[in-house]
């Protein structure tokens, strides 16, 4: 997959046809990813969106190493993610972070948020051979630094998870992954629990982290609003697939996949017209028996006797800009429009 025009470094995470199985009793197991590849160059802010059921959780998870690969690879700045062994997985990982959806799942309820930092702090100092202990000024010193950066006061060291609103708290999860002074952030749904104003804010810190830094970031979203003020590019994903990628620009302005074009179709626009979002008819297949051909094709108005029987890949679409891939056989067949 092509690297951001605007990114021209080499990946910093490189995603090889990866597999991700989970089994199921007296059932074909359930294939959550069916040979995803993906590549995030540095400080590149990469969107992945799709339906519920369609992978991107399961993707973030194969990503940062807490779901192992059935087939394919992962690799993170040079090294492969699945061939880690467990004492090692805890250091060489550091710069790569995660961000959970559910900050009330991911924070330690028993300690307050200043220790659970420190606890990175040393982490990351005993992987570059430092002996730097939880009781160092200098550990503490930077805990109330990593929560200053992502707006949250002094003070805020000392409380328990429970004592912020659920904007802070995810805040606090994200001042967390920052005390390892990470190259990468995976973001899995990071605002969808929060209420509107919250959702913004959380968005623009990441954003605004990932530029001012040079971190990137893999925003894992059903949100294509959020997405599209967000990204450099988008990975648009269905049933355990890639079924198109391209920047921001060419995924909103002229997208290629009915898919991608239905999931535009449903976000509200306010623009005064008073037209109505049109929702995606039909539901995602079952993952342990996705339908022959086109996973897309049972839902799908542009069908055509291909799509029911070859499985299409991801090739560029005539026309399309130079970094737009689509896995259709209409919109590959599609004549260019003319200049």
């Amino acid at each position: 997959m092509t690297v951001n025009a605007g990114h021209p470094a080499a990946p910093l995470l490189r995603v090889e046809d990866v597999v991700v199985e989970y089994p199921r009793k007296g059932q074909p197991p359930m294939r959550a990813l069916a040979g995803v590849g993906l590549e995030v160059a540095p400080g590149e802010i990469v969107g992945i969106v799709g339906e519920s059921g369609c992978g991107k959780s399961t993707l973030a998870r194969a990503v940062t190493g807490l779901a192992p690969a059935h087939a394919g690879s992962v690799t993170f700045d040079g090294t492969p993610v699945g061939a880690m062994g467990r004492r090692r997985r805890a250091s060489g990982l550091l710069p790569l972070q995660m961000v959970f959806q559910d900050p009330n799942a991911s924070l330690n309820p028993r300690r307050t948020v200043g220790a659970q930092i420190q606890e990175v702090v040393v982490a990351r100092e005993r992987a570059l051979g430092a002996r730097r202990g939880r009781r160092d000024p200098e550990t503490a010193r930077e805990a109330v630094e990593a929560l200053r950066r992502v707006g949250l006061p002094d003070g805020a060291a000392e409380k328990y998870p429970h004592e912020f609103s659920g904007g802070q708290r995810q805040r606090a999860a994200i001042a967390r992954a920052l005390a390892s002074r990470p190259k990468m952030i995976v973001a899995d749904e990071p605002v969808s629990a929060l209420d509107a104003s919250a959702q913004a804010a959380v968005a623009n810190l990441l954003r605004d982290l990932s530029r001012e830094e040079g971190i990137a970031l893999a925003f894992i979203s059903h949100d294509l609003a959020v997405v599209g003020a967000l990204a450099d590019r988008v990975v648009v994903m269905y049933l355990g697939r890639v079924v198109e990628t391209g920047t921001v620009e060419q995924i909103f302005n002229a997208p290629q996949h009915p898919y991608t074009q239905a999931l535009l179709a449903a976000v509200p626009v306010p623009d005064g017209t008073g037209a109505r979002p049109r929702a995606l008819t039909g539901e995602v297949p079952d993952p342990g028996s996705p339908p022959p051909g086109c996973r897309f094709h049972p839902r799908c108005p542009l069908a055509v006797d291909r799509c029911r029987t070859e499985e299409p890949v991801l090739l560029k679409a005539p026309g399309a800009g130079p970094e737009s891939e689509v896995a259709c056989w209409v919109a590959q067949a599609r004549e260019p429009a003319p200049a």
